[in-house]
């Protein structure tokens, strides 16, 4: 009888085609091939845990899974023959055995994300599926400035989607770094967890800042207030991409 184990997969993978990360009944989805690739390989009906949902159009470097598997397939062998089946917008990086009480998402310590603006009169063809293209000038320092106020642990109400599950809406944002690259902006934000469209809608309401809409000692109110509407809006799902995870 071949011993149970808990395999750890890092995955990379272009959002742009799929729903996200979890299952849907009628449209393609990253699990979904992931799953369906493990079964042809494995002969089983695996289901994979993920680090955190990622929405549809959002891109991640450094996706991290973990299943449990009967086959007695080395994990080398596995990294082949997933990247053999996969698409070429989603590949396996990296496989390994973990103890069984691991669980990629209630073990990590904090997610790190990334949101690229591209800050350009003129848009680009290659930025087009991986930045979001705001062809006025934002003001950097303001939204430096603005994205301190973020850190700390805070109710993100304000910054949550309205179709978010989460019971509790308290998370702990440990860093919020603001770097401006020639015309590209890129938001790097690190918390013990995230919230449905919590980064996104930060970085909607750092725009209206970073535009003179929004003042930028706002944002302590905003989390106060715990109202979503009086955020800024959700910014686009395809400058956004889940970095790493920590555990």
């Amino acid at each position: 009888m071949n011993e149970i184990r808990n395999i750890k997969m890092i995955i990379e993978y272009d959002g742009t085609n799929y729903h996200g990360w979890q299952v849907q009944s009628r449209e393609p989805t990253i699990q979904a091939l992931i799953e369906e690739s493990l079964k042809t390989i494995t002969q089983e009906t695996i289901r994979t845990t993920s680090s955190g949902r990622t929405d549809a159009g959002v891109h991640a470097l450094d996706q991290v899974v973990n299943f449990f598997i009967k086959k007695p397939i080395e994990n080398s062998a596995l990294q082949r023959a997933m990247n053999a089946l996969l698409p070429k917008d989603i590949t396996v990086k990296e496989v390994s055995g973990v103890p069984l009480d691991f669980h990629a998402r209630f073990s990590a310590k904090s997610k790190v994300y990334r949101y690229l603006i591209l800050n350009s009169p003129v848009r680009s063809s290659f930025y087009e599926k991986y930045a979001w293209h705001i062809p006025y000038r934002l003001d950097i320092n303001l939204i430096q400035e603005a994205a301190q106020f973020l850190i700390g642990t805070h109710d993100f109400s304000s910054f949550r989607a309205s179709s978010c599950e989460a019971k509790n809406p308290i998370r702990t944002l440990l860093r919020s770094d603001i770097e401006r690259r020639e015309n590209l902006l890129e938001m790097t934000f690190e918390a013990n967890a995230f919230l449905q469209y919590m980064v996104r809608n930060m970085v909607g309401t750092l725009v209206e800042i970073g535009r003179g809409k929004i003042k930028t000692d706002s944002i302590s109110d905003l989390l106060k207030t715990k109202d979503r509407n009086k955020a800024g809006p959700t910014a686009p799902p395809q400058g956004l991409f889940l970095v790493s995870v920590n555990y």
